[in-house]
């Protein structure tokens, strides 16, 4: 299985921190966030990853390199200067992830997720990992319903954890949900969410609810505490 690792965004919320080095290269109990994605992404048995970046795109070919390192084989998927969100991310790295179900990965969260826990051939179109409900995002995204499909009202409602294993046919038709994209760098900009809800119904989105570690590293004090916790 391949996996894909969104690093493109700006990290507005982690300035300073972010105006010279990217949310996934932050550094926490000793090593770049996204360095952590990779260890466990080798441990999987997984061999091509795709990195898709935008700002300060330069800096992740110099930190991670071609992924030698850790046995794997890094692909960059530059979306531009103006990052084009988690659809359009998804989307513009279609051509290098081919037919077959991926892992993806924000690279802006931690979690002491198996991945190996995941299925391989999702159910439907995706199968998500869905957490409680943080203290910054209370409201959460989706709900779960027994037969583990996920569903856009219901309660309580849980949060994606920005982890799933996705088919790239989730992507199909994506303009027939999307009316009107914007457009940045020549490249549709949208987000994932509303594809996912359109398939909620029929339930062809599943899910499991991860009771571990979870973190959404969104602000300087959210890094500092999950650096003192590893580190501990």
């Amino acid at each position: 299985m391949k996996a894909l690792i969104f690093a493109a965004g700006l990290g507005e919320r982690m300035r300073p921190l972010t105006d010279i080095t990217p949310k996934p290269l932050l550094r926490v109990g000793g090593k770049p966030l996204i360095e952590w994605h990779l260890e466990k992404l080798a441990a999987l048995g997984t061999r091509d990853v795709i990195v898709n970046t935008s700002w300060l795109a330069d800096q992740f070919p110099a930190a991670l390199g071609d992924g030698t390192r850790w046995g794997l084989r890094i692909h960059f998927a530059f979306e531009g200067d103006t990052p084009l969100e988690t659809g359009g991310g998804m989307w513009n790295a279609l051509p290098l992830l081919g037919e077959a179900p991926f892992l993806l990965v924000n690279g802006d969260v931690w979690a002491d997720v198996d991945f190996a826990a995941l299925p391989s051939e999702p159910r439907g179109l995706a199968h998500l990992l869905m957490v409680d409900r943080p203290p910054q995002a209370t409201h959460g995204d989706f709900a779960l319903d027994a037969d583990g499909c996920v569903r856009a009202e219901g309660d309580p409602k849980l949060t994606y954890a920005g982890i799933g294993v996705y088919r790239p046919q989730l992507l199909d038709g994506w303009r027939d949900v999307i009316h009107a994209p914007l457009l940045a760098n020549g490249k549709p900009k949208f987000p994932l969410a509303p594809l996912l809800r359109a398939h909620m119904a029929s339930g062809a989105i599943t899910g499991e609810h991860h009771r571990g570690r979870w973190t959404d590293v969104g602000t300087p004090e959210r890094l500092q505490r999950l650096d003192a916790e590893l580190r501990s």
